[in-house]
């Protein structure tokens, strides 16, 4: 068979799949179908391989060549048949607007109707119904996009009015792909359904995907779309439009919007009836193998690839663009993916079409997150490990059932730091760690009684039980106060202790391992303890992000009564993992669905690829640091002497291609070495790698060390704490802040009215107008400095703490005024601007008394409310009092009759003595 007859028999079968009756020219028949492709078509200029034909009307043609032709010129060929269709015929209109080229594996489409036709790649041919209605469309898709009306502004923050500014923008020039990059907390969902709105609403979108991680976070997004309030006609965007969340494998045609993960989905390609939901429970982000094989799709006529118009990708785990691509590039639509923290991998599915970039640094500047300080807390046997010796008794526990045994040590035990809570776990560590966080409460948040809310970071399942209870007992605490939140917590459901975490004052701490790590939204969150380390990057980034919420006063203090205001929050490292280098990690598991005992198995009997032998390794290395030093002594005298770890590193190098390019210059003695002695020294390296593995003592052991499911509990060990302090690069950033705002102050204190009156004298001269300060607040968010009140004032706290008076800024414009003061030396403390204007106040009221002036309840009431305008907003003029609060009292009127002609003359005295 030819390779043309090859495309041919691949090309019939793709139209017929689709809904096409495929029919040779003298056979033609329209009464078979809707569609009907009639081959070898001729034409004005030649011969149309394929013209298609919807309700006996000519709408489009194929042009088909050869399996593995390149198609990026055919476009003029196909183009010249579009335009030289026979008019006698019937056709829709001339050019023919539906053009394809296809091999039969590649498949290009445009439409000529299109303001810039553009070929785009299809992964089948659209259905005859598909083309019939985008005939009856005054326009299409893309030259909707070209017209969308003028965005309606109201009720979205500047970083989602320019991401969907952005994004349109890019829609209009049709690119294919966009990303938008905003900081967690930033609004990025209602973002994503104020764009899904306008696409459906203007666009004339049929339906938009919208993928999430996991099943919890599909039920969030839908209570975005149930909340969204639309701008132009005040109706729910569900009041409009209907919104499914799948449950089943069946998606709704009436739906605008389709919810669901992209394992299900690609159950649902597969052609599967249902999909286990306990699948899409768990998060996938950070844990898929990003090295796998990528899911292969087939066509499936149920679902055909115009079945979204768009698809929207929110925070799906990064394997998504490699091990399910595929199932993403199925459909014919736009890709808009929304990230907060994109890697490398994600950049490039995307085009490097990065629409929005919205930092944290920024968010934080804008208010719209709240920044962080770290608090690192080290213990002796969290760095080093401990001993126990011989003759000691200790507990050992069944890791699935709990259980627990007693066993007297015939030798020393000792142990690294890597294997606690893994294979041995040290109960007085885990104490140690929270008595210091709980002891350390009042640095971190002075001033407070309660807890604040809390998420800690555990390593596995296990390890979140062992913290939980013990945290229960160092804060002296019912069920109540702390409780676990996995995939694997019994009795409660998981979305319910969310709920609760969130809305409910008695639970203060939550431990989790991964359940609450990415996407999920806890605003009255105000410190994250890691309790586990983190490598990947992205992922780090992701937990992180847990905290940065920005919440109410109001909404907070109803779960946190003693809390001013979500100023920052604090991460408390108990392992190190702010200091530690991340990578974008590309995971060496490789065939996570092969059982440990069939890979070694397989090495064994001689599968040696690359896959195999890297998910080995990952494995060896996985269980080494699990196993204690008996142990490793164990299986190294089963190898004839190999440590474990020498042998994981030997399967390392045998798929290192630097290696095997090293291992052929030492064999062959040259310095550019061949592709056949590249060979040999790969094949040689492998040898070498699994001869242990062709071992049957070796192999019995490993095996019955990975089944061992025990862990140690050593009771004897008790710990010490090292050191619990601010963290050093927490200090330098502080540092960095304050030196940025003393460069602000002089860069700008002849350019900004208050900067000037701060800097004039005498003080009688400082007259201050809101206008002035709301200037000069917004001016330090500007780039370069991007620094906001709050950040400034923690910055000093951490720096001069002892100079720092309160609990901080009570987002008030005017405490900028106490922090150029502070920094200039204008005053010796830095407190709240309102402290200082109270305490003028109180001076101000004792000198009346002496001078023998007194006023009466009514007055000093209206002298209050005067204080606390001044305290606000730095002055007060006569026309204020028809503002709230005082015109309920009686306003302009009311404060004459109290103080007659020497109105004017004592609002200039208080506008000076309460400034100074």
């Amino acid at each position: 068979m030819t390779p043309e007859e090859k495309a041919r028999i691949n090309i019939d079968r793709l139209l017929e799949v689709a809904g096409w009756q495929v029919q040779d020219l003298n056979d033609y028949d329209p009464t078979q179908s809707l569609g009907v492709a009639v081959r070898e078509f001729p034409l004005i200029s030649g011969e149309a391989d394929y013209i298609l034909f919807v309700d006996r009307k000519a709408v489009g043609v194929i042009e088909a060549k050869p399996e593995g032709t390149t198609l990026g010129g055919v476009d003029s060929q196909s183009g010249n048949y579009a335009n030289s269709f026979p008019e006698r015929f019937p056709h829709v209109h001339l050019p023919l607007p539906f053009v394809y080229e296809s091999t039969g594996a590649e498949t290009l489409f445009r439409d000529l109707r299109d303001p810039s036709p553009r070929s785009r790649p299809v992964f089948a041919f659209h259905r005859p119904e598909t083309l019939q209605e985008w005939i009856h469309q005054q326009d299409t898709l893309r030259t909707r996009l070209h017209h969308l009306p003028p965005l309606v502004t109201t009720g979205l923050r500047e970083c989602q009015k320019e991401a969907i500014t952005n994004l349109e923008m890019s829609f209009a020039e049709a690119h294919p792909r966009a990303l938008i990059q905003m900081a967690t907390g930033s609004g990025k969902t209602y973002t994503a359904v104020s764009f899904i709105y306008r696409l459906i609403r203007y666009g004339g979108a049929k339906r938009v995907l919208f993928l999430v991680d996991r099943n919890n976070l599909g039920r969030q997004t839908k209570m975005e779309f149930q909340q969204y309030i639309t701008p132009d006609d005040g109706r729910k965007f569900t009041e409009i439009y209907n919104v499914q969340h799948l449950t089943s494998n069946t998606i709704d045609p009436v739906n605008k919007v389709t919810i669901t993960t992209i394992q299900r989905l690609y159950s649902m390609l597969k052609g599967e009836a249902e999909y286990d939901p306990e699948n899409e429970e768990e998060s996938q982000f950070d844990h898929g193998p990003a090295d796998a094989r990528p899911m292969e799709v087939s066509y499936n006529p149920r679902i055909p690839i115009e079945t979204f118009d768009f698809i929207v990708t929110d925070e799906c785990h990064r394997s998504i663009y490699h091990l399910w691509r595929q199932v993403l590039e199925y459909f014919d639509g736009f890709l808009i993916g929304l990230t907060a923290t994109p890697s490398k991998q994600t950049l490039g599915f995307f085009n490097q079409n990065l629409v929005m970039e919205y930092l944290h640094e920024r968010a934080v500047a804008d208010g719209v997150n709240v920044g962080y300080d770290v608090f690192r807390i080290r213990t002796a046997i969290t760095e080093h490990g401990s001993i126990v010796e011989r003759g000691f008794f200790i507990d050992k526990r069944d890791k699935n059932t709990r259980r627990q045994r007693w066993e007297q040590l015939d030798e020393d035990l000792q142990y690294s730091a890597d294997q606690l809570d893994r294979s041995v776990v040290t109960p007085d560590q885990i104490r140690t760690v929270l008595q210091t966080f709980k002891n350390s409460l009042p640095i971190l948040f002075p001033d407070r009684k309660w807890v604040p809310k809390t998420l800690i970071f555990a390593k596995d399942d296990s390890h979140a039980e062992d913290i939980t209870h013990i945290c229960r007992d160092v804060f002296a605490e019912g069920n109540e106060f702390c409780k676990k939140i996995t995939y694997r917590t019994t009795g409660e459901k998981p979305e319910a202790l969310i709920q609760s975490f969130r809305n409910s004052p008695k639970l203060r701490i939550a431990v989790t391992v991964d359940m609450v790590s990415t996407g999920t939204d806890i605003r009255p969150l105000e410190c994250l303890l890691f309790m586990r380390d983190v490598k990947s990057k992205v992922y780090f980034e992701q937990m992180i992000g847990r905290g940065t919420r920005v919440i109410s006063p109001t909404e907070l203090q109803s779960v946190t009564p003693d809390v001013n205001a979500k100023t920052h929050y604090v991460v408390v490292d108990a392992v190190g993992v702010c200091e530690r280098i991340k990578i974008e990690t590309r995971p060496l598991e490789r065939k996570k669905g092969v059982s440990f005992e069939k890979l070694v198995q397989s090495v064994a009997f001689g599968v040696r690829d690359p896959d195999s032998l890297s998910s080995l390794a990952a494995r060896l290395s996985r269980l080494d640091r699990e196993l204690i030093e008996i142990d490793r002594k164990q299986i190294q005298t089963s190898t004839g002497g190999k440590p474990l770890k020498q042998i994981v590193n030997a399967l390392l190098d045998a798929i290192d291609i630097d290696r095997h390019t090293e291992k052929a210059k030492e064999m062959f003695g040259v310095e550019t070495p061949s592709d056949e002695h590249m060979k040999k020294a790969e094949e040689a390296l492998v040898k070498d790698a699994c001869a242990p593995f062709e071992v049957p003592l070796f192999r019995k052991t490993l095996l019955s060390f990975h089944q061992k499911n025990e862990q140690i509990i050593d009771t004897v060990s008790e710990d010490t704490m090292i050191e619990a302090k601010w963290d050093t690069l927490a200090t330098m950033k502080s540092r960095t802040v304050v030196d940025t705002f003393r460069r602000f102050i002089e860069e700008n204190k002849n350019e900004l009215d208050a900067l000037q009156l701060i800097y004039s004298r005498p003080y009688g001269h400082r007259h201050f107008t809101y206008e002035q300060i709301r200037q000069l607040a917004d001016a330090i968010k500007k780039p370069p400095y991007h620094l906001t009140t709050d950040l400034v004032w923690r910055a000093y706290e951490e720096l001069e703490r002892s100079k720092v008076r309160g609990a901080g800024p009570q987002k008030l414009l005017t405490d900028i005024i106490s922090l150029v003061r502070f920094t200039i030396g204008d005053a010796n403390v830095l407190e709240p601007f309102t402290s200082s204007v109270d305490r003028a106040f109180t001076r101000w009221m004792q000198q009346q008394r002496d001078q023998g002036r007194q006023y009466t309840d009514e007055q000093v009431k209206w002298l209050e409310m005067i204080k606390e305008q001044i305290a606000n907003s730095a002055a007060i003029e006569v026309d204020d009092f028809d503002q709230t609060p005082f015109h309920q009292w009686g306003g302009r009127i009311k404060a004459y009759s109290l103080f007659g002609n020497e109105l004017p003359s004592l609002l200039a005295d208080l506008n000076e003595v309460l400034i100074e």
